[in-house]
């Protein structure tokens, strides 16, 4: 629209007001525009920079010893549009010290063993593969009582609060919130059942697992759990969905090609323990050209999507 026609809000300086007319298609565009791009984060070089952080920053300094994973066309703290992801990292002996925040979170451990999250008087031991909650306004606290590194990912809603300026913290007066082990608490899922659903699916080439909860619902309001199995010398199923997600390679090599919204195709190469981010309606198809089945764990905002009925999906066999 021409300068002539716009000339007359000059008339008009101290209104705060601007026409929708100009930019209607920007703020009514006629497909979903995310701001985040197809971004894969490898753990082969990530991993040294989070082992130096551990020798130079110490835990009580950091509160959370902690690389996020921003996307490139982003700032903190966004992995997705609506996704946080990062690598956190605790040394034997070390305590993570006890806080809570109105933000979900899970964590999905990659290497290690005998760390513990407590969560809310629940002391969790963490294997790798599990998967284990911290719901919102819950007392949480991690520590190591092994001989190496801990390391998992994080996957949290705080780019929903950016928008949603709500996000309260605070800390607890001691380094550890009360707490005794639990064996069997409905915030862990180990990754053996997971796996073996997969693996008993009775389609060698592609299968998909949702995680719920003991009552059948989502992970949290926000974000949901999944997991894929992409079998030796296999195409999953092309898909798209108005979900941004999170992958990280529980094990395997290969490819996805993902098609953004506007038609542009990027490859994303992985490999086992690397972590990729997906924008939402982005069309997602993975190659695993090898003699051995691929294995993701992913995290999404889909249960945010459902219950603001926003949820939309297309598929292509």
């Amino acid at each position: 629209m021409t300068e002539d026609k716009l000339g007359f809000l000059n008339n008009y300086p101290d209104i705060n007001a601007e026409p929708l007319w100009t930019v209607m298609e920007a703020m009514v565009p006629p497909i979903p525009s995310p701001k985040s791009i197809p971004h894969v984060w490898e753990y082969q070089k990530l991993r040294p920079a989070l082992i130096e952080s551990g020798k130079r920053i110490k835990a009580e300094e950091a509160e959370r010893r902690v690389l996020m994973l921003i996307n490139p066309t982003m700032k903190a703290p966004y992995t997705t549009d609506t996704l946080y992801a990062g690598l956190q990292l605790i040394n034997p002996g070390e305590v993570a010290p006890a806080h809570r925040h109105c933000a979900f979170a899970l964590r999905f451990i990659i290497e290690g063993e005998r760390g513990f999250t407590a969560v809310e008087g629940e002391k969790i031991t963490m294997e790798r593969g599990d998967v284990i909650l911290t719901p919102p306004w819950d007392w949480h606290d991690h520590g190591h009582e092994g001989e190496d590194v801990m390391i998992w990912l994080d996957g949290l809603d705080l780019p929903i609060f950016q928008n949603i300026p709500v996000n309260f913290a605070e800390l607890y007066s001691e380094p550890r919130y009360p707490s005794a082990p639990a064996e069997n608490s409905s915030l862990k899922f180990p990754w053996g059942p997971v796996q073996k659903a997969l693996d008993s699916s009775g389609d060698s080439a592609y299968a998909h697992y949702t995680y719920v909860k003991p009552n059948g619902s989502p992970l949290s309001y926000i974000i949901g759990g999944e997991a894929e199995r992409i079998g030796a010398n296999s195409v999953s199923p092309e898909k798209r969905e108005t979900c941004s997600k999170v992958f990280h390679v529980y094990d395997g090599t290969g490819y996805s090609e993902i098609i953004d919204a506007k038609g542009n195709k990027k490859i994303l190469k992985w490999t086992k323990s690397d972590t990729f981010a997906v924008p939402a309606w982005s069309s997602i198809t993975h190659h695993n050209e090898t003699e051995q089945p691929a294995y993701f764990f992913i995290y999404n905002d889909k249960p945010l999507l459902d219950n603001l009925n926003l949820y939309r999906s297309q598929s292509k066999q």
